[in-house]
Order: structure tokens, then C-alpha cells, then sequence
């Protein structure tokens, strides 16, 4: 694909496949088409690993942290488990949205947390809303754990952002999706790797081994999840899709 932006006559050339079409620049198409291309120049650029949360550096695209906010609001969960800590930025970000809404509590999992992160976390002052377990988020040692930190009749809300094959994610599928309550979510996130797969830093074989064809599969073989970006609660554009890097990764259970 090749894109010419011609912002003196206003137009976008969009050449795909030998099809060429010319678009008016300030259109919801050509928006959508530029965004896609800044998302992934910004992936290949490390732009995500410019943002911290309240002393927490927080990998992820700012967008997709608003749009979980807006979720996180709406549904009201109880526990959020998280798999893949890090350094810990996403969930202080949900445990400061729990202490503003005045409840809720934070399960973070990471096959291995290291020393310092693990220091940061627990010295943070969000930390009484946090649980961290460390070990393979699909060890059935571990799924049992967060099971039992799970009250009955609590509402959960899981993200996936742990290993991003998709033989890991469909198994946390499998084994996390049970624990979602309905109108709640598991969030598989970080599909862009699909979108990514020719940007220099990508892996050989992402266009086909990511989270995006985890979340698709395991949508079409359980008809209690269906795949739904979740409808934004303000807009006063004509805009309809998320710049994310997260598509087709939220999975609602109905």
C-alpha cells in the first residue's frame, strides 16, 4: 500500500494493489487510514514506552488506557486480574481508578517479577489495592490461586497482557474466561502485532501468531463471548473505531 498526503490540495492517494484512489484529506476515511500508519510508526518507535502512571512507567498506547477507563467505569468491577505486571504502571493506573470510584482490588500476574519492580509496586502508596502472584499465568497453580481470591457474586473483569503468542493467549483464554462475569470483558490485548508484522521490529511469523486470531477463534468456538468494541459513552465526531493497539481484543461475555 502507498499513501501520498497532498495537504496543499487537501487530498490522500491511497495505492493498493495497483488501485489508485484519491480521497479528501479531512475525511473520516483518510483519518482511519492515517491513524493505522502513525500506529504502527509509533510501534516500531517505542512511543508507548514514553508514559508513566503516578511513578510507574505504563506501556500502552494512551487511547487504550482512556477506553479501559470508560469500561472499567461502566461495568464496575469488583477484581480486575491483570496477566503480565511488568513494571507494575497498569495496575497502579487501575488500582488509583478503584480508590476514586471507592472500591474494587488489583490481581497482577507475571511469570517473573523482578526484584526492583516488585520493590517499586509494593512501596507505591496504591499498593493495599494490589495483589501480585508470581508464576506462568497458565499454571494451574496460579489459576487456582487468583480462584481463590475471588469471592461469590463478585464481578471480574480479566486482561490478558502477558505472552502474546497465540498458543499462550488462547490458553489464558481458556482458562480466565470462565472467571468473567457477564457484560464484563477479557481483554485481549496487543493484536497489533498483526498490524505490525512488516515494521522492522516485528516477529517473522505475528501475522498469524497473536493475540487478534486468539480472540477471533476462541469468539467463533464459544457463542457466550462475542468480540464488541465497547460503544464510547461521549462523541461529538463522526469517528466510530478506537486507534488502538488492541483490535479485536475485547471479548464480552452475554
Amino acid at each position: 500500500m502507498k499513501l501520498t498526503v497532498d495537504t496543499d490540495n487537501k487530498k490522500l492517494t491511497l495505492n493498493e494493489n495497483g488501485v489508485v484512489r484519491e480521497l479528501e484529506l479531512y475525511t473520516d476515511e483518510a483519518f482511519e487510514l492515517l491513524s493505522q500508519q502513525w500506529v504502527n510508526l509509533g510501534w516500531n518507535q517505542k512511543y508507548p514506552y514514553t508514559f508513566s502512571w503516578m511513578g510507574r512507567p505504563v506501556i500502552q498506547l494512551p487511547e487504550d488506557m482512556i477506553r479501559m477507563q470508560e469500561v472499567i467505569y461502566k461495568v464496575k468491577p469488583d477484581v480486575i486480574v491483570e496477566t503480565g505486571v511488568a513494571h507494575g504502571g497498569s495496575l497502579i493506573y487501575y488500582a488509583s481508578l478503584f480508590q476514586a470510584m471507592g472500591k474494587g482490588r488489583v490481581i497482577g500476574i507475571d511469570i517473573e517479577i523482578r526484584p526492583h519492580n516488585r520493590k517499586a509496586i509494593e512501596e507505591h502508596e496504591l499498593f493495599s489495592y494490589l495483589t501480585l502472584i508470581e508464576g506462568s499465568s497458565v499454571a494451574d497453580d496460579v489459576v487456582a490461586q487468583v480462584k481463590s481470591l475471588i469471592k461469590p457474586g463478585e464481578t471480574v473483569l480479566v486482561i490478558l497482557d502477558s505472552n502474546h503468542t497465540y498458543a499462550h493467549v488462547a490458553e489464558e483464554l481458556r482458562l480466565y474466561s470462565p472467571l468473567v462475569t457477564k457484560g464484563s470483558y477479557i481483554v485481549s490485548t496487543d493484536g497489533v502485532m498483526k498490524e505490525v508484522k512488516d515494521v522492522p521490529r516485528a516477529g517473522k511469523d505475528w501475522g498469524t501468531d497473536n493475540p487478534s486470531n486468539a480472540a477471533i477463534d476462541f469468539a467463533a468456538a464459544n457463542p457466550q463471548f462475542v468480540i464488541e468494541q465497547p460503544a464510547w459513552p461521549f462523541n461529538e465526531s463522526t469517528l466510530s473505531k478506537n486507534i488502538t493497539h488492541w483490535p479485536d481484543a475485547w471479548l464480552k461475555r452475554v
